[in-house]
């Protein structure tokens, strides 16, 4: 059976493993990303773990023939060039990622953004296996998704399709003035609904006891009122965004992903009762179901990628 590796770069670790033809994780491995030093650090660290994984490969006796990868930013994927990217990695835009790692590791690589990887890997072999349109929407500490249709994610005519987090949201409001976003604009999703965005409001309603997320969640178990109000409005904001994605593109299924999507049944409770009030009639049987394959789904779907584009060596057992 033909082996690729999968690659998994986002601001904070980045993840690997040898990947057979049938999408399972035959080993996995990670390394913090030095994302404050500079694309060229990034871009080492990257090829060191590829380095790790080729000869873990080797150990088990398996050929590994080509190199997927799923990366933080806007990605040419035609090219495999970061043609925008957010300062969680200092100095990404413009770095010809599937060229620069081909260079260092000697295999040739395919680039996509790590929030389609994710949205194809849970397609190809997670909870939205087996149906031909799935919208996927991740919420963590950004908000972003994805749109797969006959096992393509679709990236959009200047590749920047799934920015999610950056719809206008009744919920990212407040006495009339639209809240800031981490894109510069205001009154978006991700302002409210992100992990960052509900704390923020939490702290807004004069909380005082939580330092992350996660408290705001226990507090809001506990009763807590500024907790409850800031979770309930967060998943509020979120539900409302899936409905209306929902109602545009017509999916087979929803697949929500991330930290929150797993919090507990207090944040996905309303994120899906407002989904639901969002829908039109003839979807009100759509199935909205949470991930399946955790931190391996962007792994596997950018193996995924490098399995259908890059054609097979000789050794692969293709």
């Amino acid at each position: 059976m033909r082996h690729v590796l999968g690659i998994d770069l986002g601001g904070t670790k980045t993840a690997g493993g040898i990947v057979d033809g049938a999408g399972n994780v035959v080993f996995s491995s990670a390394v913090p990303t030095p994302s404050q030093a500079g694309a060229g650090k990034v871009l080492q660290a990257a090829a060191g773990l590829v380095a790790s994984l080729q000869a873990e490969a080797e150990s088990r006796g398996l050929h590994v023939d080509a190199l997927g990868v799923g990366s933080a930013g806007v990605i040419d994927s035609a090219r495999g060039v970061v043609l925008s990217a957010t300062d969680s990695i200092r100095g990404w835009a413009g770095t010809a990622l599937a060229a620069e790692l081909t260079v260092r590791t000697g295999l040739p690589a395919t680039v996509l953004n790590d929030v389609h990887a994710h949205a194809l890997g849970e397609s190809w072999l997670g909870a939205g296996a087996g149906v031909p349109s799935v919208l996927f929407m991740g919420m963590g500490t950004g908000v972003g998704g994805s749109y797969v249709l006959d096992g393509q994610p679709l990236e959009g005519a200047s590749f920047a399709a799934g920015h999610t987090g950056h719809l206008a949201s009744p919920f990212a409001v407040e006495s009339g003035q639209p809240l800031p976003c981490s894109c510069g604009g205001a009154g978006h999703v991700e302002a409210v609904a992100s992990g960052p965005g509900i704390f923020a409001l939490y702290t807004r309603l004069g909380g005082s006891t939580a330092v992350d997320t996660r408290g705001v969640y226990a507090l809001a178990a506990d009763g807590d009122p500024a907790a409850a109000e800031a979770l309930r409005r967060g998943a509020a904001a979120a539900g409302s965004a899936i409905g209306g994605l929902a109602n545009v593109l017509d999916p087979h299924i929803v697949v929500v992903g991330g930290g929150l999507a797993f919090a507990g049944p207090l944040w996905w409770d309303a994120m899906e009762n407002q989904a639901r009030a969002e829908l039109l009639p003839p979807l009100s049987g759509l199935k909205i179901v949470p991930a399946q394959l955790g931190e391996t789904a962007a792994i596997r779907g950018a193996a995924r990628r490098a399995l259908a584009l890059i054609p097979a060596t000789e050794g692969s057992h293709a």
